[in-house]
Parts: C-alpha cells; sequence; structure tokens
C-alpha cells in the first residue's frame, strides 16, 4: 500500500484497486505515517523511496 501511496493515489484510487474499504485504506495509511515517523502522505512517498533504494531492504519492486 506504501508504493501506491508513493505512485500519488489517492486513499479512494487505492481503495478501489485492492477493492478493500476506504477506511481499512485509511487505517493502514495512518499505520505507515506512523511506523515510518512520517507526518503526511509526501514525506512517506520519499521514505518509499529511500527504502526502495536501501540494500537493507532487500530487492523489492
Amino acid at each position: 500500500m506504501a508504493r501506491l501511496v508513493s505512485q500519488g493515489l489517492t486513499n479512494a484510487e487505492i481503495a478501489g484497486g485492492l477493492h478493500v474499504a476506504l477506511a481499512t485504506v485509511k487505517t493502514h495509511v495512518s499505520a505507515l505515517l506512523d511506523k515510518t515517523g512520517t507526518s503526511n502522505r509526501v514525506q512517506l512517498a520519499i521514505a518509499v523511496l529511500e527504502m526502495r533504494d536501501d540494500p537493507r531492504y532487500g530487492d523489492r519492486p
């Protein structure tokens, strides 16, 4: 879900694409913000991109 946020999708777009409730997406995005120590979606997207290039997180698409 973090990758979808980093691609600029809205919560509604993510919910529709994953066939889950909007509230589910909001809950997961909120948890991701907490876990990454970020305070907004832009910071989360940056964190995702940085993790993608970090060898500690392995080769993830």
